[in-house]
């Protein structure tokens, strides 16, 4: 019978968590190749392929799809015996940032359920705008954020989801006032530049009918009936209507995890892996 190797059965969970062998290399501080490696050897541990390798993306074997769960019970019980008797536990600060929208959306559940693993890690969340929290990074402000960025590459962090962008009204037949009422958070938000930019070439006349930095604020816009927002599809609460009309594309946006270092370690290393496990498939719609 194969001695598992625990370390290489946590590079595994973490290759099919972080949807592929560069980001759970990233994720985990290793090489790729590194990565490949481990996995390859625990596959010779269990004599049998837990990867698909014929196809795009990161697909389990038969084999691979029944371990996981048994690999993932396996490492929650060693963590929490490592917990039980004062191993491993770790402490620290975390600066963590996001916008507000994903902040108050997405985040408090994984942040709630991170606080409750790890009382010892304290946790300190600032909402604001990319550009704003990218400037505070860049001055040691925070650790980690999620940030909006153009769907470009690996260049400024690792991806978490990609987000396709859609108009969103009380009613779907908003779309045909001119000049059309807009609902928008104030510059530099990624989400008025592409509707600005989609409106400006298909020559849509368009009229700024409310402005306001809160997703709060925009929604209770949006359901007073003062105009027509751009949001994340996923986003759209159940009351609005998607606007699929009359109106231009969105181009999708993409969430990507940044850090502070080129590779987060300790505290921070434990709220990066939380966050791309509980958001790396995209968030539901609420």
């Amino acid at each position: 019978m194969p001695q598992l190797d625990l370390d290489l059965l946590r590079t595994f969970v973490a290759v099919f968590e972080a949807g592929g062998f560069t980001r759970a290399a990233a994720l985990l501080g290793r090489t790729q190749p590194a990565v490949s490696l481990q996995v390859q050897r625990l596959e010779e541990q269990l004599g049998t392929s837990l990867f698909d390798r014929g196809g795009r993306g990161v697909a389990l074997t038969t084999e691979g799809a029944a371990l996981l769960p048994q690999a993932r019970r396996l490492l929650r019980l060693h963590d929490e015996i490592a917990a039980s008797l004062g191993q491993g536990e770790l402490e620290g600060e975390v600066r963590f940032g996001a916008p507000e929208d994903i902040a108050t959306s997405h985040l408090p559940a994984i942040l709630g359920a991170f606080a409750r693993s790890h009382p010892r890690i304290r946790l300190s969340v600032t909402c604001d705008y990319t550009a704003n929290l990218l400037d505070q990074m860049s001055r040691g402000l925070l650790d980690l954020a999620l940030v909006k960025r153009e769907p470009l590459g690996p260049d400024l962090g690792i991806s978490v989801w990609r987000e396709p962008l859609v108009w969103a009204a009380l009613e779907a037949d908003f779309a045909a006032q001119r000049p059309l009422p807009l609902i928008v958070a104030p510059a530099p938000d990624i989400y008025r530049k592409r509707a600005l930019a989609a409106l400006d070439a298909a020559g849509v006349a368009f009229r700024p009918a409310f402005t306001s930095p809160s997703l709060a604020g925009q929604l209770a816009a949006l359901r007073a009936g003062l105009g027509v927002g751009v949001l994340p599809e996923a986003m759209v609460p159940r009351d609005l209507a998607i606007v699929g009309e009359g109106l231009p594309p969105l181009a999708e946006g993409e969430i990507a995890l940044v850090s502070a270092r080129a590779t987060p370690t300790g505290p921070a290393d434990r709220l990066a892996q939380e966050v791309l496990r509980q958001l790396g498939r995209g968030p539901a719609r609420p």
